[in-house]
């Protein structure tokens, strides 16, 4: 019975790594874009706003990786073990939500630090919150018509008309309108977390060597 267990909790986790791993490649292609975009590079050039158009395509795959909380269910009902459930799936699924999730965030920090240092700080709140819901909607694109990044380029007259046609339902609305809220929330205890925790070990300077802009960890 123990050997029958273990069998399934590896066949499990054997069949979850391969797209695990997948999605948190995709979730975190934007996060290196973001660094080479908004952290090395001054925007204006033709292959910066090829990356930064890139950057948009994929982001939307972060916060994708929090709906496979439904293949967390499928799981549970499988292995059928507290134990297991309790130290090795819950635990698993946690990880590549979270990390998912905070390339994410870390992707939008780096966007308003690139915003701050171009002068444009009061756009920061703004851009987020249109980043969030065009997140929701490629979210939406991605969990129930099946969409991925690529098909912006592969197939872009399905992406607008089937696309665009899908999201006009009230029920894709209200779901949208859900995972924006959530995105919004999240986001926002998040942000404060990582910056928090980045700027921890900055407590024991002076203020007056703290940095204005709020989407970035001060300089020691």
């Amino acid at each position: 019975m123990k050997e029958e267990l273990i069998a399934r909790v590896v066949q499990v986790l054997r069949i979850n790594m391969s797209w695990m791993t997948w999605n948190l490649f995709l979730a975190f292609i934007p996060l290196a874009l973001s660094i080479w975009l908004f952290r090395m590079r001054r925007g204006g050039t033709w292959l910066w706003w090829l990356g930064f158009l890139v950057f948009y395509a994929f982001l939307p795959n972060a916060p994708y990786l929090l709906t496979d909380v439904i293949h967390l269910i499928d799981d549970i009902r499988t292995i059928q073990s507290v134990w297991m459930i309790t130290l090795v799936l819950i635990p698993l699924y946690m990880l590549v939500i979270l990390s998912g999730f905070e390339a994410y965030v870390i992707s939008l920090i780096n966007w308003g630090h690139y915003l701050h240092r171009i002068g444009k700080s009061q756009w920061i709140w703004r851009l987020e919150t249109i980043t969030h819901f065009l997140c929701a909607v490629g979210v939406y694109w991605g969990r129930f018509l099946r969409f991925n990044s690529w098909d912006f380029i592969t197939q872009p007259d399905a992406v607008l008309t089937k696309g665009v046609e899908e999201i006009l339902g009230k029920q894709p609305l209200v779901i949208i309108a859900i995972t924006f809220v959530v995105l919004a929330g999240l986001y926002w205890i998040m942000k404060r977390v990582t910056l928090g925790f980045v700027r921890q070990p900055k407590n024991a300077y002076p203020l007056k060597t703290e940095q204005s802009d709020p989407n970035t960890p001060n300089a020691g």
